[in-house]
């Protein structure tokens, strides 16, 4: 593998976020170690199966409408601003994820995929939600 090929794995594989590549179909073609840890697959796992894997069965009708118009228009709606979101993990658990999207284009500009970028903020958004709920009912009193 050449330098700048090598320096890209690393990266890939060392950053602290789950970072996944799905191709024009939504099938996960690059999962690296953040991607198990949040999810709990493991590469050979995730590699070659669609997004439903980790996407809640009643987010994958947005999820895939989004997905395909974003891949047909060439661009996301979200233009790179992160979301939150909910998410799967192998155990059941449902997760609170804030995630990015981009598309993956080739050289000619057609797309090809998309990644996205997550991270687990489901503590976050339970204290936030703890803490809101607590004001609600004290303000009721």
């Amino acid at each position: 593998m050449n330098e700048p090929a090598l320096l890209a794995e690393w990266i890939i594989e060392q950053v602290c976020d789950a970072l996944i590549y799905a191709d024009r179909d939504g099938r996960i073609v690059r999962w690296n170690r953040a991607a198990a840890e949040l999810f709990g697959y493991t590469a050979a796992e995730a590699l070659g199966v669609s997004l439903d894997l980790i996407i809640p069965a009643h987010l994958r009708g947005a999820h895939w409408a989004g997905y395909h118009a974003a891949i047909s228009g060439g661009a996301t709606k979200l233009h790179g601003r992160p979301t939150l979101t909910r998410a799967a993990h192998k155990d059941g658990r449902k997760l609170y994820v804030e995630m990015t999207f981009a598309l993956v284009k080739d050289g000619a500009g057609a797309a090809i995929g998309s990644v996205a970028m997550a991270r687990d903020v489901t503590e976050r958004v339970e204290k936030e939600r703890a803490a809101r709920a607590q004001a609600t009912a004290a303000t009721a009193k």
